[in-house]
């Protein structure tokens, strides 16, 4: 009986995860991913405490102070990767900030005087808009070093 029992709670179990609306909606709309391939070329030493942090804006208006970012991610790595999982505007754009200070944590105001700026971009200056269909993974390279700095 006990046995009987345990297998109609693992079919419920089933028939209740099969139907719900995530795993029902999951294909129709699946996220966007934006992964951001980091080059920074700056003589900064990056590391946990001194750190590349990279935003995620769904929106040009950012360069004329216009916007907040939708997320922000770091890396500890000259060359590092971050990933934006959950994309829902498209298209998106993206900018980094390398924090010399090691005071800064990518959240909290705008970056120190003196952080190195970069952009994806392919004009100079000009944010470049990326376009990532639902479901898939875009990867764009963004380089930067100390030219451009937090005034």
């Amino acid at each position: 009986m006990r046995i009987g029992l345990f297998s109609s709670f693992v079919i419920l179990f089933a028939l209740l995860v099969a139907s719900s609306p995530r795993a029902v909606s999951q294909g129709a709309s699946a996220p966007a991913k934006l992964q951001v391939h980091l080059n920074y070329t700056g003589s900064g030493t990056v590391d946990e405490k001194h750190k590349i942090y990279v935003a995620l804006w769904d929106s040009a208006d950012f360069m004329s102070g216009q916007a907040m970012p939708v997320e922000i991610q770091s890396s500890a790595d000259k060359r590092g990767t971050v990933t934006f999982s959950d994309v829902q505007k498209v298209p998106a754009y993206a900018s980094a900030v390398y924090d010399p200070t090691g005071e800064w944590d990518g959240q909290s105001g705008p970056p120190p005087q003196g952080s190195s700026l970069g952009l994806y971009s392919k004009t100079p200056g000009k944010p470049e808009p990326i376009d990532i269909k639902p479901g898939t993974t875009a990867t764009v390279e963004l380089s930067f070093d100390d030219r451009v700095k937090m005034q």
